[in-house]
């Protein structure tokens, strides 16, 4: 027997070892990265409520949790700092992991609710309860579904193959047609409605965390609850349709229905955020390249959905904080952020082609 056939067998277990030392690092930079992420939204959660125009001290913060009433100050952290870095949170976890699901499903770079006209259906609906039947508050909350399910619907319609299920060339073109589409019906609406009312609605479209409140909270945390777990389901079920259709089958997967599912949830977890916060632009674009950047390109869901919500709290903390006085919608922030980072996406995108 030759010496190469006595080999073989050494050296296919030392590629095995390889193989199960780089997965192992692999897992244990991805747990490090969410730890991290997760740290760092306490702190910035911590900075938004402490500190800014109106500080709060340690101890006084842990009073007013505790059931004590400190003049001024607990009507500022429960009124108004402390559900605003909540529901941004909450609010940036969800546009997080719905541009996981996108881009996973999609796999563009620019694949998110946001740009392909999911948020902007969300906000169209909203409007439109507003204008024709006067609701307001989380009334607002199903009118915004039913205008993302709409949106949804159509790029649906115009994306699927009969044979090759989801194309990605046409869901992106047929949603930055629906995007334009429900932002026109927007502005419409918004011209028929009174000063006050034009007013609010032009604010909430723009994305602001300045309507927070125990109702919207307790909302989204229930939404969350549910779609959270099946957006992570699902974004690991997709995996295997990344090596190509033919050899997911073989796999015993089954793409087709997997990535309309992962759509559906992905749309209902920007539809809610979208719902209580209003379209907070580009943090579902965001959020993924910036946790694949951490993740070292391979960007896990919760790693996603951490990093939007640092990114919410972040801009909320700039848009209250950076101009004095004068309080800037939150969306206005993001969209700020968010428009250079699309730009540097498309450019690199292009070298890489």
């Amino acid at each position: 027997m030759s010496t190469a056939l006595l080999d073989r067998p050494a050296a296919h277990a030392e590629t095995e070892r390889t193989v199960r030392r780089l997965s192992a690092d692999r897992r244990r930079h991805a747990i490090l990265v969410v730890v991290g992420l997760a740290v760092a939204l306490v702190a910035v959660m911590a900075v938004r409520v402490l500190l800014g125009r109106y500080t709060v001290t340690i101890p006084d913060f842990v009073a007013i949790l505790g059931g004590a009433s400190i003049p001024g100050a607990t009507f500022v952290v429960m009124e108004d700092k402390l559900p605003r870095a909540v529901l941004g949170a909450l609010a940036g976890l969800a546009f997080g992991a719905s541009g996981a699901l996108f881009r996973r499903v999609l796999g563009n770079p620019l694949a998110s609710p946001d740009i392909l006209g999911i948020s902007q259906g969300a906000s169209a609906g909203a409007v439109a309860g507003m204008a024709l039947f006067g609701l307001r508050g989380v009334a607002i909350i199903p009118a915004a579904l039913i205008g993302s399910a709409v949106a949804l619907g159509i790029v649906l319609a115009a994306a699927a193959g009969r044979h090759t299920g989801i194309v990605g060339q046409r869901f992106l073109i047929g949603g930055v047609a629906v995007a334009a589409l429900a932002t026109a019906v927007v502005t419409q609406l918004i011209a028929r409605l009174p000063l006050t009312g034009a007013q609010e609605a032009a604010v909430w479209t723009v994305g602001s965390l300045s309507g927070a409140s125990g109702q919207r909270i307790a909302w989204l945390s229930v939404a969350l609850a549910v779609l959270l777990p099946a957006a992570a389901w699902l974004h690991t079920a997709l995996r295997p349709a990344e090596l190509g259709p033919e050899l997911a089958v073989g796999l015993g997967a089954r793409p087709v229905p997997t990535r309309a599912a992962a759509l559906g949830v992905g749309s209902l977890l920007a539809a809610a955020a979208t719902a209580v916060a209003g379209p907070l632009a580009f943090v579902a674009l965001l959020a993924t390249p910036v946790a694949a950047a951490l993740g070292r390109g391979r960007p896990g869901i919760g790693a996603a959905a951490l990093t939007g919500a640092v990114i919410v709290v972040a801009a909320d903390i700039v848009a209250s904080e950076a101009l004095g006085t004068v309080d800037l919608p939150t969306g206005v922030v993001t969209g700020a952020l968010g428009a250079p980072a699309m730009l540097w996406i498309l450019l690199r995108s292009r070298k890489v082609a």
